[in-house]
């Protein structure tokens, strides 16, 4: 049995600007455990960086978690003082941003900003902590460390100022690492190197990952368990197999259909057509149904609860309910 470390529960997060309330997260809610990693997929928009920026609480000012609760280690953080927050920040719970480049500090070399994040949540002297971030750059596979921690964020490559923000991020040994689309503007032979470290270092170290990402391709042999958003809701959740080989969510499988295949390479990828969803004006019914090719009547005006579709897998879906009863109709008419 996992150490179950972090419970979400019926999280809902609004913004509140001058042309209204945007509802980024609507009711989300997913358990973590130790050594486990979840993959959060969706395209821009969907709601899965305020979903991580809402449990560290580093929303912008307009920025509000407006009801659900955050259980780390059965402690809901929501309630907690900023005080409290810096205290869990970097140390019991890490985030790696987007682009490495505006995550760190320019005037500042590497080695400063390292050592800035060891001393704040350990008690090791400017000598220890320059030995760690050293140590933690030597762990991410950097080369050359003694002379990296001198030198400035511009005069290294984007892999290795990537590395320099998971070295950072795991420097204080945190239970989760937060991973917010940490391979964007990168090559594919920089990501696919970026994915196995942090793989390597996750089962070193036990930590649970929650990485968020827009490319389901790229989580495929990573996640343990996979949540699909979209305006915000989680429209799918379950184990990577059961997301993959058995999509239940229109929304899934298109993202699915514009995945590259090495198998049908000359075939055309298939778009998911019309435009993200509008979170100021939310619809009655399913949020992605206006892009669905199989959106019924229903799905226009009554928002789809979770189906259960096995014991690892549910989805928000209206046709899984048509399924359901399509099966039930045959049976009966069998047993007739």
């Amino acid at each position: 049995m996992h150490e179950l470390l972090l419970q979400v529960k019926d999280l809902n997060t609004s913004f509140f600007t001058d042309a209204g309330e945007v509802h980024a997260v609507n009711g989300l809610s997913f358990n973590l455990e130790r050594g486990k990693v979840l993959g959060i997929v969706g395209e821009s928009g969907s709601g899965k960086s305020v979903t991580a920026y809402s449990i560290l609480q580093i929303l912008t000012d307009t920025g509000k978690i407006v009801g659900g609760q955050v259980l780390y280690k059965g402690e809901n953080i929501v309630e907690f003082s900023e005080k409290k927050m810096r205290a869990l920040r970097g140390d019991k719970i890490s985030i790696i941003f987007q682009d490495p480049m505006t995550s760190l500090n320019p005037p500042f070399t590497i080695g400063n900003q390292l050592e800035e994040a060891i001393r704040l949540h350990t008690d090791r002297n400017r000598r220890e902590a320059r030995a760690r971030a050293v140590e933690m750059l030597t762990l991410v596979g950097v080369n050359e460390p003694e002379k990296r921690v001198e030198q400035y964020p511009h005069e290294l490559s984007g892999g290795m100022r990537q590395r320099v923000m998971i070295a950072m991020a795991l420097a204080c040994e945190p239970d989760i690492l937060i991973a917010d689309e940490p391979t964007t503007a990168l090559d594919v032979t920089i990501q696919a190197q970026i994915l196995e470290l942090m793989q390597s270092l996750q089962k070193e170290m036990g930590m649970a990952i929650i990485l968020i990402t827009h490319d389901l391709g790229v989580i495929a042999d990573m996640c343990d368990e996979i949540i699909v958003m979209y305006g915000g809701r989680a429209c799918e959740r379950g184990t990577a197999d059961e997301i993959f080989y058995n999509p239940r969510h229109e929304y899934t499988k298109g993202l699915l259909r514009s995945i590259p295949s090495i198998v049908g390479k000359h075939e055309r990828l298939i778009p998911i057509a019309g435009s993200p969803i509008d979170l100021l004006n939310m619809p009655a019914g399913c949020a992605f149904a206006s892009r669905c090719d199989r959106a019924m009547k229903i799905c226009l005006t009554e928002k789809p609860e979770e189906i259960l579709i096995n014991d690892q897998h549910v989805a928000s879906c209206w046709m899984n309910v048509k399924e359901i009863y399509a099966e039930a109709a045959n049976g009966g008419g069998e047993n007739g």
